[in-house]
């Protein structure tokens, strides 16, 4: 048993840091972690520690919010990283109730991004006043003052109050650790920064002579403890078991337990406590009801804590039991049964996903804010042994007086120069509305739409053969706004195997001249499996089975080598989005397969003919 930490009540600092994805947030984390003795001087601690999950660490991105804490001149000081990705805003919406201020983190050379405007948006009308760093100064293209600039015209636009408007600004290098507060002054770690944050941010106000209260905030599931909910106290104090109940924010009771264990947060770690106060950030163990945006007090209290109601899903996709000749080959959990139990789990946690089940009882809709987060869910079913079929992402509707409404995505594009047209004419097919053009230096050129979700599926891909890989794109939901009208479906047709077996190099070499394959020598494939993408429109059925015949007689130029074109790769995410209505995609641990709904020609015929 770890031993318990004492209740003295520290000076407290709660700061959040909000950025646009891959701005630098959680490596300055790490730097500040690092600088304020948080390790031993030989720990072997990894980079982007904060970045705990797989995924996180593999794509380089935050995706769950998550607290810490360092200690700075006797203050402790509680800092939220949070996500930079618009799929995961929701999140940072909720973790901002928790701070006291902000660090908005902004690239010395991209500026402010859509995600920074949302973030920051929801800071200001919280009334925090947030601190600025230009991070990533030391690259050799970075236009701090610019930049500047540009963030001052974002706090204007935002409707900044002139408390807010007058706010401090360092430049730094969270990679490098340090931080400046003139360009020229000597760069040689964090400390700055710690001192402005203890000058800047005011102490949480707390009142001891309420009932114990704080709002859940984050939930998550932990092996040992069960259900773990992470918020800030608001006001009262509380001891391990007390007796608490949960209500939400209408004010109806959810439960009524006891506080099991009590935790704070030490560097990347839970560190039990025999006792918390007003202002602490801190994780609860022992209720099994309780979730997000409830307010978990004392018996005696009857008010709710003020909450930020959780956004709508904007996109969903079906999950269903993969029912391809190879099923079960790969997976280990591959039932029904278990697909809905796993779902329903992740909908518990994961407040921004939505569970609703199907007619037939084997397909489930899953809702969310866009195609990374459910990519990221199915992508960490996968890891688990999972076996599913998942449909083509399609957006969510709604009616408001009789009018069809679809969600409406803002789109900020970087591009050089030369591509900006194409760019533009492909974004007024997927009927976007331009909102802003201007350039942006370095023969580069920033253009702003307004586009509907369903026209951004899959064009990521077709945006960097488009820009030859140079281009950016950053989107973030921007409201619900009636029905554009139809946009063009992806591509040309499919090319379906017509057998199943092994595929062969001879075969895949006669067929390269049809289209693009996506499988390789010795791949296996089964019947109505898509192995390629037709040069035209129209599906086109193949045998890539066929191997060369051998007899006896030798002619001369018929043992030249077999040359093949390496075939396409492409990620989960761009797969989702690639498939047409009826087409799926087949995930397993092992493989990820594009296959045609019905396998059977005939029965594709069928379906086509009825609008199946």
């Amino acid at each position: 048993m770890p031993t318990l930490k004492p209740t003295l009540k520290p000076t407290l600092r709660n700061i959040a840091i909000i950025a646009h994805v891959d701005h630098g947030k959680t490596t300055l984390i790490d730097a500040l972690m690092r600088q304020s003795g948080m390790f031993r001087d030989n720990q072997q601690v990894s980079e982007r520690l904060m970045d705990s999950g797989d995924l996180e660490k593999e794509r380089g991105i935050t995706i769950l919010a998550k607290p810490t804490s360092i200690t700075w001149k006797d203050v402790r000081i509680n800092i939220i990283d949070t996500p930079g990705h618009a799929d995961f805003g929701g999140e940072v919406e909720r973790v901002l109730h928790m701070a006291d201020g902000v660090i908005l983190l902004t690239d010395a050379a991209e500026g402010p991004m859509p995600q920074t405007k949302f973030v920051l948006g929801k800071a200001l009308k919280q009334g925090l006043r947030p601190i600025v760093i230009i991070n990533k100064i030391d690259r050799a293209d970075s236009r701090g003052e610019e930049v500047v600039d540009e963030v001052f015209d974002l706090f204007v636009a935002l409707e900044a109050n002139d408390e807010q408007l007058d706010f401090p600004i360092l430049y730094a290098s969270g990679r490098s650790g340090w931080c400046v507060e003139n360009l020229n002054d000597a760069r040689e770690n964090l400390h700055p920064l710690l001192d402005l944050i203890l000058e800047h941010v005011p102490e949480p106000e707390t009142d001891t002579t309420k009932p114990f209260a704080m709002l859940a905030t984050l939930l998550d599931a932990d092996p040992f403890l069960g259900r773990c909910l992470t918020g800030r106290v608001t006001h009262g104090a509380a001891k391990v078991n007390d007796a608490v109940k949960a209500i939400t924010l209408a004010g109806e009771i959810v439960e009524r337990g006891r506080l099991t264990k009590l935790f704070t947060f030490e560097g990347a770690k839970r560190v039990p406590v025999n006792a918390v106060h007003a202002g602490d950030i801190i994780c609860i163990a022992g209720l099994t009801d309780a979730s997000v945006a409830d307010t978990i007090c004392a018996p005696e209290e009857t008010s709710p804590l003020a909450s930020t109601p959780i956004d709508p899903p904007t996109m969903a996709v079906t999950i269903s039991v993969n029912d391809a000749p190879f099923a079960g080959k790969e997976g280990t959990k591959v039932t029904s049964t278990m697909i809905r139990q796993r779902l329903l789990a992740e909908a518990e946690t994961n407040v921004a996903i939505t569970f609703s089940e199907g007619d037939q009882k084997d397909a489930f809709e899953i809702g969310g804010r866009g195609e990374l987060q459910l990519g990221v869910l199915i992508e960490t079913m996968r890891r688990e042994g999972f076996e599913l079929s998942v449909s083509r992402p399609k957006v969510l509707y709604r009616n408001e007086d009789g009018q069809r409404l679809e969600p409406i995505e803002e789109v900020i594009i970087d591009v050089d120069e030369e591509f900006s047209s194409g760019v533009i004419d492909s974004m007024n097919r997927r009927k976007a509305e331009m909102q802003d053009m201007r350039p942006s230096g370095a023969g580069k050129t920033r253009i702003t739409f307004l586009a509907p979700s369903r026209g951004l599926i899959g064009y990521q891909s077709r945006f960097l053969t488009q820009t030859r890989g140079t281009g950016v794109l950053n989107r973030l939901f921007h409201g619900y706004a009636p029905h554009k009208g139809n946009v063009p479906e992806r591509r040309n047709g499919a090319l379906i195997s017509t057998e199943t077996g092994t595929a062969v190099a001879y075969a895949i070499f006669n067929l390269q001249d049809r289209g693009v394959m996506f499988i390789g020598h010795q791949t296996p494939v089964y019947q109505g499996m898509i192995v390629g993408e037709h040069n035209r429109d129209n599906d086109l059925e193949i045998n890539v089975l066929k191997g060369k015949k051998l007899s006896n007689v030798r002619a001369s130029g018929t043992d030249d080598a077999v040359t093949l074109t390496p075939p396409r790769q492409m990620s989960l995410e761009e797969m989702m989005a690639y498939i047409n209505e009826d087409e799926l995609l087949e995930v397993t641990p092992k493989s990820l397969r594009l296959r045609k709904v019905h396998l059977c020609p005939h029965e594709r015929k069928r379906a086509s003919r009825s609008g199946a």
